[in-house]
């Protein structure tokens, strides 16, 4: 999905690493939750598959999923409570919750709540209540990143240059993203934002410190996680 490109260039994810699980009891039932975070249909899916085999004995397995840098892809699913009770609340929980101020765009997260029924019937609004309550505070305990599409640019250079203008180039706060070496050149890889204006600003950089002896060529892009701020 990601290496599609998109209108968005830049989102919010949960941070790499493992499931995230909170647990909360309403009214004598167990509602577990799980995120994970995922980056396709498959792997959404995927966590469904395992948490049922890890909670076989549970009645219910709810999930929903976002999927996509501009979260083209939405799905829900009750599995078996009462029809718009679970996997929609969840779903709706996921897609409004706000990462920064005004302003929702967390994808590429699944989500799945496991519920022990605890004896006690909560009706419909309940259910509602419950299972966006489940889903929306994981996320106000789980670690967030960004994640941007960033250009990826390459500049060539003498090798004797190459180690100053790097410098030069990480002091004026641009990305370095790789070296490679040929007979006489050297090749430095810099990731800038995806836009025309921050493209043409690394361009004149380059230009600048290299007396016009250089000039950044823009390549592909790659999608890079940045700290959350």
């Amino acid at each position: 999905m990601q290496g599609e490109e998109s209108r968005a260039t830049s989102y919010t994810t949960l941070a790499a690493g493992s499931d995230f699980r909170h647990e909360l009891e309403i009214k004598r039932s167990r509602f577990i939750t799980v995120l994970r975070r995922a980056d396709s249909e498959d792997a959404a899916r995927d966590l469904v598959a395992g948490l049922r085999r890890e909670f076989h004995d549970a009645r219910h397995h709810c999930s929903a999923f976002i999927i996509g840098p501009d979260r083209s892809i939405q799905r829900s699913n009750d599995d078996g409570e009462p029809s718009g009770t679970a996997g929609l609340p969840m779903l709706e929980a996921l897609a409004k919750r706000e990462t920064t101020p005004g302003a929702a765009d967390l994808s590429d997260v699944s989500a799945v709540v496991v519920r022990y029924f605890g004896g006690v019937l909560l009706g419909a609004g309940g259910l509602v209540r419950a299972y966006s309550e489940s889903v929306s505070s994981a996320l106000t305990l789980v670690p967030l990143v960004r994640r941007r599409r960033l250009r990826i640019c390459s500049v060539e250079v003498p090798h004797a240059a190459a180690g100053k203008l790097e410098n030069d180039l990480r002091a004026a706060n641009l990305v370095m993203a790789g070296t490679s070496y040929g007979s006489r050149h050297t090749v430095l890889q810099v990731a800038v934002p995806d836009n025309a204006g921050a493209i043409a600003d690394a361009a004149e950089r380059v230009q600048l410190l290299t007396a016009g002896s250089a000039s950044l060529v823009a390549k592909g892009t790659e999608w890079v996680d940045v700290p959350f701020t």
